[in-house]
């Protein structure tokens, strides 16, 4: 079916019950970025493939809002669907509630699907639609549409085991439950597959990309419970639960024994799905906190901070043969986008632990580049040529880590103007990587320090400078962020980030440079304790599309002292023509 057919089924359904407007979030029951095949309704409803955004569908209009990551992308996706591309965060785009109301008559119905909807939406929504005269229903209208789901997954739920968790199970349920003692909290629900992956040190692999598995956990001062598919559970996930005193019950059991919660005071963190507050409103006291083992998860242990150093020597080795392949096959072999991030998750698999991709590759030659997160599809991505410019943007899951690393390049004649904003945006990676910073800090005080360089040309780009990044978990990870708006959780010794600025012209090339780095403690003294930045991805930069006198001599030495990390830790790992080659990248300015 097209677009429009699938539109036109949903407003039929939407009739039927007296739904004027729905709303289809990019959501599954478990609210994570990325979704298992069968949840991807946004996607399959309008053909937009970005893992931020949502679509609204009125009897006679349809809107998707999404972030400015995607407004390169929306509008080529979106072409001939019927639906309007509303850019959030742009001056002039209304909200999607407002547009709502203008768009329905009063006394209106207006509908979602409660297990696919966060409770902080749910009460944005109905808080605006009541004052206005409508009404918020909770009808999962699609389950009628969407009549060929894939079903889901039936692959292994597996241990992580201590090697790489650095943490017993135990002692994290312990912690969390004392944190929940400081809430005043009997009992908390766990609904975010990464938390609960993080939490019982197991892994899967039900979503793309991401080692994390359905499930939801249960936590009281006295039990555990562990709501899986059981045929999953492998018998070393069995034994752990076992050992670590967790209860396993059926997924599909969890709404039933939520419902027999009575007299509990329940820790529930706002973006859960709605249908658990609903499912426990009636009985019990809601807590509304964020997920304790959340933070929990983003301050790395010692463990864990080596074996990000570890999978970084492998992914790097990785990197620099594929890019040594890459320069030298480009204009003398067929190549395309595709088959360019296919050759590289082939680099990947040569190494140690490798499990797979952290997400999606991006690989965008020419004017591709600036789609943020690009997409290349098996046919016809454009043919990559000894010409232009090419950025590339991968990572990999390995059992001790998982990385995220973006290189921009050329691999012919760049234009000068090219050069110009390569060398701003490496600056800004740059001085963010030199800052110091004391505790208290959050990521937006930061974010100025890597935009700079290109504000006072008078550019910008559009996307977070700096996300969170587990350990073999999702390569985006919260809670903490480097990026314009307010972010109130502070910086920590032991987190692990992204620093990624970037420039992006529309239909001329894109530009990011990426490295991930761990938060240290630098000092302490009378004023505070000071953190710093450690580099933890080790890859050379293009020398050649950086403009050397745009640079200060405190950036240069940056780069020079970089390369030589970078040439002390992956050059024993290489040899022949590929080291020989990896050795003019790494001298120095």
């Amino acid at each position: 079916m097209t677009v429009k057919e699938k539109v036109a089924l949903l407003r039929t359904e939407m009739k039927k019950n007296s739904i004027e407007a729905f709303i289809v979030y990019s959501a599954d029951p478990h609210l994570g970025e990325y979704l298992p095949a069968e949840w991807q309704e946004r996607t399959w409803l309008t053909g937009f493939t970005g893992s931020a955004g949502f679509v609204v569908i009125t009897s006679d209009k349809a809107g998707l809002w999404t972030d400015g990551r995607y407004f390169t992308q929306g509008p080529r996706e979106l072409e001939g669907s019927g639906i309007d591309l509303f850019k959030d965060g742009i001056e002039g785009t209304p909200n999607y509630i407002d547009w709502i109301i203008s768009e329905t008559s009063e006394g209106a119905n207006v509908a979602v699907n409660g297990l696919a909807t966060s409770h902080s939406n749910w009460v944005d929504l109905d808080t605006k639609l009541t004052k206005n005269k409508r009404q918020l229903k909770d009808l999962p209208l699609l389950n009628n549409v969407w009549t060929d789901r894939p079903t889901p997954s039936q692959n292994p739920v597996f241990e992580h085991p201590m090697t790489y968790a650095g943490q017993s199970v135990t002692d994290k349920i312990a912690a969390i439950r004392g944190k929940m003692k400081a809430e005043g909290a009997t009992a908390h629900v766990i609904s975010s597959l990464d938390d609960v992956a993080w939490t019982l040190n197991l892994r899967g692999s039900d979503v793309e990309c991401n080692p994390v598995f359905l499930a939801y956990i249960l936590v009281s001062l006295e039990d555990c419970f562990l709501f899986v598919d059981l045929n999953k559970l492998e018998d070393d996930a069995e034994k752990l639960m076992q050992k670590s005193s967790v209860t396993l019950k059926s997924y599909d059991t969890f709404f039933d024994h939520l419902a027999t919660l009575k007299d509990q005071s329940i820790l529930i963190a706002s973006n859960s799905n709605q249908s658990i507050f609903e499912a426990v409103k009636t009985n019990n006291t809601i807590i509304e906190k964020p997920v304790p083992g959340n933070l929990m998860k983003a301050i790395k242990n010692e463990t864990e901070q080596k074996g990000f150093e570890t999978v970084m020597v492998r992914d790097g080795v990785a990197m620099v043969k594929f890019l040594h392949w890459l320069i030298h096959s480009v204009g003398k072999e067929d190549l395309d986008e595709y088959s360019i991030g296919k050759k590289l998750y082939a680099f990947r698999a040569e190494q140690k632990n490798f499990i797979g991709n952290s997400f999606g590759s991006i690989v965008g030659y020419k004017d591709n580049g600036a789609i943020m997160h690009y997409s290349a599809k098996s046919e016809g991505s454009a043919k990559v040529t000894n010409d232009s410019s090419i950025l590339i943007d991968s990572g990999g899951q390995y059992l001790e880590g998982t990385t995220d690393i973006t290189r921009t390049f050329a691999l012919g004649t760049v234009s000068d103007e090219f050069k110009k904003d390569a060398t701003k945006a490496l600056q800004g990676l740059i001085q963010l990587t030199l800052a110091k910073f004391p505790k208290g800090t959050r990521g937006a005080h930061l974010d100025a320090l890597a935009r700079m360089p290109l504000w006072k040309e008078g550019k910008d780009f559009n996307h977070g400078t700096g996300h969170g990044v587990g350990s073999f978990l999702n390569v985006h990870e919260g809670p903490q962020s480097i990026r314009k708006d307010l972010n109130p959780v502070e910086l920590r010794a032991g987190m692990v980030l992204s620093n990624e600025p970037g420039y992006y012209v529309e239909g001329k090339y894109g530009i990011r440079h990426e490295n991930l780095i761990l938060i240290k403690t630098w000092k302490t003294n009378e004023w505070n304790t000071f953190y710093e930045f450690e580099t933890l991805t080790l890859c050379p930069f293009f020398k050649n599309i950086i403009v050397e006198e745009m640079l200060s001599q405190e950036e240069i030495e940056w780069i020079n002292n970089y390369h030589r990390m970078v040439s002390e830790k992956l050059g024993p790992h290489l040899d022949g023509e590929v080291k020989t080659w990896f050795e003019s990248l790494v001298t120095p300015f």
